[in-house]
């Protein structure tokens, strides 16, 4: 009995130790996800000398963004609770944690295209002058590494 109770304490051990480690990865994510975005849009506002009417479009575009952004973000959450809950539950890589992952992968896949749908919406608002140093802060985002 002794060992199976130390074989529970260090499977429950290890298993929020792997949610810890999610939930630091996914936040790192979101938030260099965030910054980048934010370097995008100081060139857009700043560095790209937008007029009036693009102006006004670009804040269109970053009204719709910031809601869809906020339920995609939500679903991202709720997907990681239920990894939490099934690795809390299974205690191993088990049918509940594997399709938990996969939802998770879903949430994180489908922020990443509404953002870059967003970013090409951005793009669209540009004249031919200021596309190049748009997309090369874009690349330039891409491949910055994180740093915090």
């Amino acid at each position: 009995m002794r060992i199976s109770g130390l074989y529970r304490y260090v499977m429950v051990a290890l298993a929020a130790f792997v949610v810890a480690l999610a939930a630091l990865w996914i936040g790192q994510q979101v938030r260099s996800d965030a910054h980048e975005e934010t370097r995008i849009h100081a060139i857009m506002h700043r560095e790209l000398d937008l007029d009036a009417a693009q102006e006004a479009r670009v804040d269109v575009l970053e009204r719709d963004f910031a809601d869809r952004r906020t339920r995609l973000e939500g679903e991202l959450r709720t997907a990681n609770a239920r990894l939490a809950a099934a690795i809390a539950r299974e205690h191993a890589y088990g049918p509940d944690v594997e399709q938990a992952v996969d939802q998770s992968h879903i949430a994180m896949g489908e922020l990443q295209k509404a953002t870059l749908q967003h970013v090409f919406a951005m793009r669209g608002v540009l004249r031919p002058d200021q596309t190049g140093r748009f997309d090369k802060a874009v690349a330039a985002a891409l491949m910055s590494p994180t740093v915090d």
